[in-house]
């Protein structure tokens, strides 16, 4: 009798450890991988790039297409070292725009965010960059409103980039590795939520995957045409900087 309940109570103590040990590796995430829904609200885009005088035949156009276009990032992390690139098939109908395929559906970001360096594959209409430079900063101010989003813990942090685009992030200090969906970073924690109000694009995460992803394993694309963020900047305003409303708000979406 006495063995059978020292049996049940070390049975018990190894149960519990290995619960012990799995919750602070679920607390405390170092590798893994992340899926983002990124919703862009294209009929709300549509109008602000038509303006005020919006035309019979472009507000036709408008109400006929759907509201959102809903494509997904898979984000590989280990460590330092982070990958984020297309995820899982879309309809056709959410993955095209009016004009075909929209900005940066197709991009690729490898980033080393202990040296702040990054590469990007970014797909231009028929062109496709290779993008080398070093990770933006971003000046976070950290606020005390929180969310749970894919069953973590999150804590509101804003900012400005590129001198005018308004950002509200979403992070979890629970995954240590401080990155985020595209070249969103620098928060102590990974980044599960990012909203552009006036540009009406999110991106949110929908799980979060404890995969044994090793560092070594997640390599930087190498296709495309090498340019650092100036000259893609120089590019993209030169093919359709001229483009009114419309060019200006391709280029944005294409520069994040």
């Amino acid at each position: 009798m006495k063995n059978s309940s020292r049996k049940l109570g070390l049975l018990l103590m190894l149960v519990t450890m290995a619960f012990s040990v799995q919750a602070q590796q679920a607390m405390f995430l170092q590798q893994g991988r992340i899926e983002y829904e990124k919703r862009v609200n294209l009929q709300a885009r549509m109008k602000e790039m038509s303006g005020e005088e919006e035309s019979s035949w472009s507000e036709s156009i408008r109400k006929s297409m759907p509201q959102y276009q809903v494509t997904y990032f898979n984000y590989s992390f280990a460590g330092n070292t982070s990958l984020y690139q297309p995820g899982r098939d879309n309809s056709a109908e959410n993955k095209t725009s009016l004009w075909g395929e929209g900005p940066a559906e197709e991009n690729v970001v490898y980033s080393r965010l202990d040296s702040m360096q990054s590469i990007s594959q970014k797909k231009v209409f028929e062109q496709l960059f290779l993008v080398k430079d070093s990770i933006r900063t971003i000046r976070w101010k950290i606020t005390d409103e929180t969310r749970k989003i894919a069953g973590f813990d999150c804590r509101r942090a804003n900012a400005i980039i590129m001198d005018s685009i308004y950002v509200v992030a979403f992070y979890t200090e629970a995954i240590i590795t401080p990155g985020g969906p595209e070249s969103f970073n620098g928060l102590p924690g990974m980044i599960l939520g990012v909203a552009l109000p006036h540009e009406h694009i999110t991106w949110f995460a929908t799980k979060v995957l404890v995969d044994d992803i090793k560092e070594g394993t997640i390599k930087p694309p190498v296709k495309g045409k090498p340019v650092d963020n100036k000259g893609m900047s120089v590019a993209v305003e030169k093919s359709i900087g001229k483009w009114g409303n419309w060019g200006k708000a391709h280029i944005k979406a294409i520069m994040l």
